[in-house]
């Protein structure tokens, strides 16, 4: 559908309309052009036969474009757009500065084994019914074929770079080992289909094989050397952070926001702990009740994904009978974890794709299980922080009315351009499930002594979403260990000790995505507050479809959008 936005009044404007949308659209088809993965992801499948092009000759070509690109969108005169339109110029500014500032600044395709990795592009054709099933295996095949040569240059790439942080090399190993493992038994599920694969594709899977598992010895035999230091440092941390959350703030506000609001949960908690123990206050307490409740709602690895189902069906008729907001009927199906993208999240939500049909096909809530080599105490103490109550916690966030609602809402968002429809807000989107987490936590679970438990996890992981925030900025500027990470988390998060590992190994891996969550609940709450001020006659459910009917703006666009700004 078409969503109606405000247009600009003066009629003489139309020719720089569509001048501004012509060559937003060009710079959008160059963007997914030169990332397949990406492109995939999000129900493009033009570019499904193809990997990413990471020579050098393609490298400079493609900072040249996204350099004729800004200069591009700098000459639309902006006082001349509709109001949609101005927020597709200045997300699809941002987004491009944010690709060229990381192609020739932060050069992760110098360093990082995870960026020079074709496991997404495997895992999307493989385990994704998206295509055609001839298109598919061609696709496949395409991509098998071209896996060597892609690798190969991959090495010869990282051998002359830099270095490499140890926990990135580790991490890859990991992933290369889960992409051989997605050609054999996986592979060997879709081949069973009624029709007979493309010749090419038996050869090229092996081949495809073969250079995988090297890549795996070779990245085993780097490990010992990579001894990079994975942090970015205060400078190209600002920038980051800068374009992931498409906001101003600088890390220090964000550490001094992050630090009094942790302060202020931690009161929160120890006082819904007093209510459910039934006692006054007393120190310990907040982590003897929650304990209490893991022990309650322990899981083990055979019951985890039949919880999360369970725990979705109940959310999708509770989030419609509470009038949070509207509830569509797009599939969602809870998955393991693909092991070609595990190591840096314990789940993730991966929706059919905001340029392909919308409900075409299932959205997946994928959940991992605790590494293979992991000690049995740790992966017991995994399954102590992931109990029943708590996985309820994570069915808001990753599901409904979290992230698998709002993306879906957001996929059925048709504006003038596609911009907003493929360059979706990290911010908002994190912001918005934290949100969902608060809203579904405060109407309760349904009744009784679920409601209370519900609280707690939810301020339990209100309280890991601030200390990630806290730790993101922490980590990446030079100023926290591990030893003492550690002890913040499992201390002041009340975390277990494999969640706290897990967590730092994150903020090494990652750079400020750990704070949209943190930034994007605020903005988000404060937008969600503002709207309903305006509209005072709205209810609950109106407000919030109003804030999903525009995509998935950074929060400061959708203020534009909803006319509060």
């Amino acid at each position: 559908m078409t969503t109606p936005e405000p247009q600009h009044p003066d009629p003489g404007a139309n020719a720089m309309t569509d001048r501004f949308r012509d060559v937003a659209e060009k710079v959008l088809d160059r963007l997914l052009f030169d990332d397949p993965e990406w492109a995939d992801g999000l129900g493009d499948h033009r570019f499904a036969d193809r990997l990413p092009d990471y020579s050098e000759g393609a490298l400079a070509d493609r900072a040249d474009t996204l350099a004729d690109a800004l200069r591009a969108l700098d000459d639309i005169d902006d006082t001349l757009l509709s109001t949609a339109d101005q927020v597709d110029l200045e997300t699809l500014r941002t987004r491009v500065s944010a690709d060229r500032w990381r192609l020739t600044e932060l050069r992760p395709h110098d360093w990082d084994p995870l960026h020079l990795l074709p496991g997404d592009a495997l895992s999307t054709l493989v385990g994704r019914d998206r295509l055609p099933r001839a298109e598919r295996l061609d696709a496949l095949a395409a991509r098998c074929a071209a896996i060597p040569d892609f690798l190969r240059h991959a090495r010869e790439r990282l051998a002359s770079g830099p270095g490499m942080p140890r926990v990135h090399v580790e991490t890859a190993i990991g992933r290369t080992h889960g992409a051989v493992g997605l050609l054999g038994e996986e592979l060997d599920r879709l081949l069973a289909g009624p029709t007979a694969p493309p010749a090419a594709l038996g050869s090229a899977r092996d081949a495809a094989r073969q250079a995988l598992t090297e890549h795996a010895e070779w990245l085993a035999a780097e490990a010992p050397a990579a001894t990079a230091d994975p942090r970015l440092g205060a400078r190209d941390y600002a920038a980051q952070l800068w374009y992931a959350l498409d906001s101003p703030l600088s890390p220090e506000t964000l550490l001094t926001r992050a630090e009094s609001d942790l302060i202020a949960t931690e009161d929160e908690i120890a006082e819904v702990a007093a209510e459910y123990d039934a006692r006054a206050r007393y120190p310990g307490q907040v982590r003897e009740v929650l304990d209490r409740l893991a022990v309650k709602g322990a899981t083990n690895a055979a019951d985890v994904r039949s919880l999360c189902e369970r725990a979705l069906e109940h959310l999708r008729t509770r989030t419609d009978d509470l009038g949070l907001v509207s509830v569509t009927d797009d599939p969602v199906r809870v998955i393991d974890m693909p092991e070609t993208r595990r190591g840096v999240a314990v789940a993730y939500c991966d929706p059919p794709g905001p340029l392909g049909p919308a409900g075409a096909a299932p959205t997946l809530v994928a959940v991992a299980p605790p590494p293979e080599d992991w000690p049995v105490e740790r992966q017991e103490s995994f399954y102590r922080e992931y109990n029943a109550y708590m996985l309820r916690n994570l069915m808001v966030h990753e599901g409904t009315p979290g992230h698998a609602l709002q993306l879906a809402h957001s996929a059925r968002y048709r504006g003038p351009t596609r911009v907003r429809s493929a360059l979706g807000s990290g911010s908002f989107i994190e912001g918005w499930a934290v949100y969902a987490e608060e809203l579904l936590a405060y109407a309760g679970w349904g009744g009784g002594e679920d409601d209370l438990a519900l609280r707690l996890v939810q301020l339990k992981m209100r309280l890991r979403m601030i200390l990630n925030a806290i730790l993101d900025v922490r980590t990446h500027t030079g100023d926290v260990d591990e030893e003492e990470a550690l002890r913040l988390l499992t201390e002041r998060g009340h975390q277990e000790e494999g969640e706290a590992a897990g967590k730092w190994r994150r903020s090494l891996l990652t750079s400020a995505q750990l704070s949209t969550y943190y930034v994007g609940y605020r903005e988000v709450n404060d937008v969600a507050r503002d709207l309903a001020a305006a509209r005072p006659h709205a209810d609950q459910r109106a407000v919030h479809d109003e804030m999903l009917a525009f995509g998935s703006p950074s929060p400061r666009h959708l203020r534009t959008l909803l006319g509060l700004a």
